[in-house]
C-alpha cells in the first residue's frame, strides 16, 4: 500500500504482541527487518513442529528476517548497523531483559537518536508486578476482560488470542503518533506499551459502566443491552442477531416470525423490557428458529432488513459472496514453503484494496541482502 514505503522498521518480537506490531507496519509499506535469534528464531515459529508453524505465519507477513546473536561482537555490529538506519525498533520482552542483552533505549538512541523505540511489557516498566509474566489470557483476565467472556455456569478460557493482538494494535497506534511528531521536530521517542494498560482501554466500556452508573458488567450485560443472540435452525446451523434500538428492526423480525401480537406481551412491548427479559425473548425466539433452516431464515430477515448473519466457521466466513467481493483472502506463493493463504489489511486508501502480500519468511532467509544493502550503506 506504501503509505510508510521509506520507513525501516527493526522487530526484535516473538510470539505476538511485537510481531503484530510490526505486521501492521509492514502491511502499510513499511520494511520490517525480523531480527530473531540462530538456530531456533522466534519461539512460535515451533509451536506446530518445524519452524514455520501457522502460529507464526499468522503475524508475520511482509518482513525479512536475519538471525542475529547480538551477544557476539560480529553480529552485535550488523545489529548496530541496521539501527543506524532504521525508524523504528520494536521488542516485546521482559523489563530489563533488553537492556541486559544490549538492545536498551540508552544504547540504541546513541547510535540513532531519531529512534521511535517501541517496548512492549506484560504488566508495565515500573511496579510490584513488573517482573510477572504475562500471556494473552494472564491479561484478559487481570484487566477485568476475561470476566465479560467466561460462562459462570462452566468457567473456561474461550475464544483467540485478543490481548496479544490488541496489544500489538496499540504499539502500532503509539510508533506511528512518534513518527508523526518526528516528521514535525526530528526527535524520536520512546513508545511503551502494556498488555495490562491495553486490555483495560479495550475494556473501557465496562469501566465507564462501572465509573458513571455503579454497575459491574458480566457476561450477559451487552448482549441484553444490544439485544443480540444466537439462534440454531432447524439444521443445525446457527444465525446471529443484533437488534440494537431501532424500532424498525422488531417489527421487521415480528413479521419474518410471522408473530405480529410479540409486542403485546408486555415482557416484549419495549427496549427495556426486552433488555430486563432478555433471557425469556431468547427463549421465545429459540423455540420458533427450530421450526426452518438456516438458508430460509436468513432469505426473510434480509428482505426484512433484519441485522442478522450465519456463524461461519474459519472454513466457511470467506466463501460468503461479500467476503469473496472484498477479496478479504489474498494468496502468494513461498519460494520454498509454498503456498501462502492469508486475510488481507481491512485498510484501503483511494478505494484500493492491499491485495499484494509477501509470504513470512523463513529464518535468516534475507540474510544475504541485508548485509549487501549495510554494505552499500557503509559505501556511501
Amino acid at each position: 500500500m506504501g503509505v510508510l514505503d521509506g520507513v525501516r522498521v527493526i522487530e526484535q518480537g516473538t510470539f505476538i504482541t511485537g510481531p503484530a506490531a510490526g505486521m501492521l507496519l509492514a502491511d502499510l509499506g513499511a520494511d520490517v527487518i525480523k531480527v530473531e535469534q540462530p538456530g531456533t528464531g522466534d519461539p512460535f515459529r515451533a509451536f506446530k513442529g518445524g519452524l514455520y508453524s501457522p502460529h507464526y505465519q499468522a503475524y508475520n507477513r511482509n518482513k525479512r528476517s536475519i538471525a542475529l546473536d547480538i551477544r557476539t561482537d560480529a553480529d552485535r555490529a550488523v545489529f548496530d548497523d541496521l539501527i543506524r538506519g532504521a525508524d523504528v525498533y520494536i521488542q516485546n520482552f521482559r523489563p530489563g531483559a533488553a537492556e541486559k542483552m544490549g538492545a536498551g533505549e540508552e544504547r540504541l538512541r546513541a547510535l540513532n537518536p531519531g529512534l521511535v523505540y517501541c517496548a512492549i511489557s506484560g504488566f508495565g516498566e515500573s511496579g510490584p508486578s513488573k517482573l510477572r509474566p504475562s500471556y494473552d489470557t494472564v491479561a484478559q483476565a487481570a484487566s477485568g476482560y476475561l470476566h465479560l467472556l467466561v460462562n459462570p455456569e462452566n468457567p473456561r478460557v474461550v475464544g483467540p488470542a485478543i490481548a496479544d493482538a490488541m496489544t500489538g494494535f496499540y504499539a502500532a497506534y503509539g510508533i506511528l503518533g512518534a513518527l508523526y511528531e518526528r516528521s514535525r521536530t526530528g526527535r524520536g521517542r520512546k513508545v511503551h506499551v502494556s498488555m495490562l494498560e491495553s486490555m483495560c482501554h479495550f475494556n473501557i466500556d465496562a469501566f465507564t459502566h462501572w465509573f458513571s452508573a455503579g454497575v459491574v458488567m458480566g457476561p450477559y450485560s451487552r448482549p441484553s443491552a444490544s439485544q443480540s443472540c444466537v439462534l440454531a435452525c432447524s439444521d443445525g446451523r446457527w444465525i446471529a442477531l443484533h437488534m440494537s434500538s431501532p424500532e424498525k428492526f422488531w417489527q421487521g423480525l415480528a413479521e419474518v416470525i410471522e408473530r405480529p401480537t410479540l409486542f403485546d406481551d408486555p415482557r416484549f412491548a419495549d427496549r427495556f423490557a426486552r433488555i430486563e427479559n432478555h433471557e425469556a425473548l431468547i427463549a421465545e425466539l429459540a423455540a420458533i428458529f427450530r421450526t426452518r433452516r438456516s438458508e430460509e431464515w436468513c432469505a426473510r430477515l434480509e428482505a426484512r432488513d433484519v441485522p442478522h448473519a450465519r456463524v461461519y466457521k474459519a472454513d466457511e466466513a470467506l466463501e460468503d459472496p461479500q467476503a469473496k467481493h472484498l477479496q478479504i483472502e489474498v494468496a502468494t506463493e513461498h519460494p520454498t514453503m509454498g503456498p501462502f493463504r492469508t486475510v488481507r489489511t481491512p485498510v484501503s486508501y483511494d478505494g484500493a484494496r492491499a491485495l499484494a502480500v509477501k509470504a513470512p519468511p523463513v529464518l535468516d532467509e534475507h540474510r544475504e541482502e541485508i548485509l549487501r544493502e549495510l554494505g552499500r550503506r557503509a559505501a556511501e
